[in-house]
């Protein structure tokens, strides 16, 4: 019989993500109660009606009481409120983490509502997830074999940290810890960049005349890169605000290099672009699996 890693755990946010944790830590047999809490009673009421959730609370200072771990996954820009709800009932028995993809503006958000930072709180992100939403969309192995990035302040409980570190490992994350601004930097290269392209690029094309015949004969290399730009605005709205600084820097860097890829083409300039084209293969090749 697994040992319990947690005895009382509260959702704020029982989405794909947060679903996702609450399956995959039930399944691995490490948690007692799971609450859910969320403004939505429908929402939650087929949370619990799907056995992700064991009951809920509209009423976020209820779904934290006696709390040992709670888990914020809301999106970024609802993220100091929540904070600033359950700010009067944070003990130190109480660890608190997010699900955030920008860390930066998640210590914001807590810096703003608890003035004091608490030693609990363990700012965490799960590098995972689909293009789906909701908590229909969730499933126990979303993490298995994926990262969890937790970016921990120099103020941050050593025991917060490892039990954080426990939670995701049950769930078959692989756990890399780092700082704040690395975080932010590399997500949105490998993450939030991406998006932006598949939503831009959709949305090119939606508006051209011909859109309906250029959607009908879209292919496979169309669908899977544009797959993401099915993810829920709204989520990724707040994301491209909380990460701003760090998303335009690289949105510019990848302009500047599609612009000198446009050049090769009106140059009729095959050197560049079979250089171009190999050396993106040899990275895609050698860092990614698949």
């Amino acid at each position: 019989m697994n040992k319990k890693i947690i005895n009382k755990l509260c959702i704020i946010g029982v989405g794909l993500i947060g679903g996702s944790l609450a399956r995959a830590l039930k399944k691995a047999g490490v948690v007692g109660e799971v609450v859910g809490s969320g403004r939505d009673v429908s929402h939650l009421e087929k949370a619990k009606a799907l056995g992700v959730i064991d009951h809920f609370e509209t009423d976020i200072l209820l779904a934290v009481k006696d709390c040992d771990m709670v888990v914020v996954a809301v999106p970024l820009g609802a993220m100091q409120s929540v904070f600033e709800k359950i700010a009067p009932v944070i003990t130190n028995d109480m660890i608190l983490t997010d699900v955030g993809s920008a860390k930066g503006s998640v210590v914001k958000a807590a810096q703003a509502a608890f003035n004091v930072i608490p030693e609990t709180l363990v700012p965490a992100h799960p590098i995972a997830g689909t293009e789906k939403s909701g908590v229909e969309a969730s499933f126990a192995e979303l993490y298995e074999n994926r990262r969890l990035i937790i970016t921990p302040l120099e103020t941050t409980s050593k025991n917060a940290i490892s039990k954080v570190r426990a939670m995701w490992q049950a769930c078959g994350a692989d756990i890399i810890e780092t700082t704040i601004e690395h975080h932010d930097e590399v997500l949105a290269a490998t993450s939030h960049l991406p998006h932006m392209l598949a939503f831009s690029l959709v949305d090119t094309l939606a508006k051209m005349d011909a859109k309906n015949e250029i959607f009908y004969f879209a292919a496979g290399g169309f669908r899977d890169f544009t797959r993401i730009a099915s993810s829920d605005p709204d989520m990724w709205r707040d994301i491209c605000l909380a990460n701003g600084d760090a998303l335009v820097e690289m949105i510019k860097k990848f302009s500047d290099d599609l612009q000198l890829l446009s050049n090769a083409i009106e140059q009729n300039d095959s050197a560049y672009l079979e250089e171009t084209f190999t050396r993106a293969k040899k990275a895609r090749d050698e860092f990614c699996e698949d």
